[in-house]
């Protein structure tokens, strides 16, 4: 289960763990104001598998999207009503980012491309 750091919680943890789900949550490790570092409830065994390192990777990624699509396409607040409409102002935004993401899409990719064989 992946979410933002608003859910590192004891009790959403400790219920996901009894559900036998891996919390695969961002880490709230800030400062509080008392100077003390604010305790986790994901531990050090489920942060250092690489699913969970994985995860937060391509977590950024889809945050950096969404980002964009809040400062720069203007859908902080939608001046549009009914979902239908918010819903196709929203793929209109996800289409012009498209162009900004293309440079890297056209990069050569990090692994090996698998060879076609008919």
């Amino acid at each position: 289960m992946a979410g933002d750091k608003g859910y590192d919680v004891a009790n959403f943890v400790d219920e996901l763990r009894a559900r036998q789900v891996t919390p695969h949550l961002a880490v709230q490790d800030h400062l509080r104001k008392t100077d003390k570092r604010r305790k986790t409830r994901i531990n050090g065994r489920t942060a250092r598998h690489p699913g969970y390192q994985i995860s937060q990777r391509i977590r950024k990624r889809i945050e950096e999207i969404f980002g964009w699509v809040k400062q720069s396409a203007g859908l902080r607040q939608s001046k549009f009503r009914g979902r239908v409409r918010v819903d196709a102002q929203f793929t209109l935004a996800l289409a012009a980012f498209n162009p900004i993401r293309l440079p890297k899409l056209l990069e050569a990719p990090p692994w090996p491309r698998p060879k076609c064989v008919l």
